[in-house]
């Protein structure tokens, strides 16, 4: 650990040898849960290359004392993925998709790849009761705001919200946080 350590703060001051063992390190996983969200290899390797770009230009505003590393790398990815879903050259894209792109994400056997799954969060998101998954797979998996994840479950948003919060508290039991 204490190398890690070393190696992000040689990262924020700006070593290009420590980003490129960060990236190696990293960036198969979070090349793999932008794909999740985005749905396209190609355009998730680019977004993974923009969110190592914005690591290195905003590392100093990681701090150990707020969490781990490769979780402040992989907001950084879940937001830009998320952004990218919503802009307009994304919406056009899917235009002309057929009702087989939307697959739950869970049950599905290509959902949580391999590359995603090296985290381990496969096997601790299935552990979760139905309702706890309905929720982390719209809010994590699709990318869907709070506001979008109530309608599309039919529930009140504070509830998501609370739902989200237990559920993710949850999660972090299992991991021994």
């Amino acid at each position: 650990m204490k190398d890690q350590s070393e190696l992000i703060l040689q990262f924020q001051q700006k070593d290009v040898k420590a980003y490129e063992k960060l990236y190696n390190l990293y960036c198969d996983s979070i090349s793999g849960v932008v794909n999740n969200i985005v749905k396209n290899d190609d355009v998730a390797q680019e977004i993974t290359q923009d969110v190592f770009i914005k690591a290195w230009n905003k590392g100093d505003t990681y701090s150990p004392q707020k969490g781990r590393f490769f979780t402040w790398l992989l907001n950084i990815a879940r937001n830009s993925a998320i952004d990218y879903t919503r802009s307009k050259k994304f919406k056009q894209s899917k235009q002309n998709l057929n009702a087989d792109f939307f697959v739950d994400i869970l049950e599905s056997s290509s959902s949580l790849d391999s590359e995603t799954n090296t985290i381990g969060l496969k096997e601790f998101v299935t552990k979760l009761g139905e309702t706890c998954k309905s929720v982390i797979e719209l809010l994590y998996f699709k990318g869907f705001t709070q506001k979008e994840a109530s309608e599309e479950l039919n529930i009140p948003l504070g509830t998501i919200k609370t739902r989200n919060r237990s559920c993710i508290g949850e999660l972090r039991t299992m991991l021994g946080v």
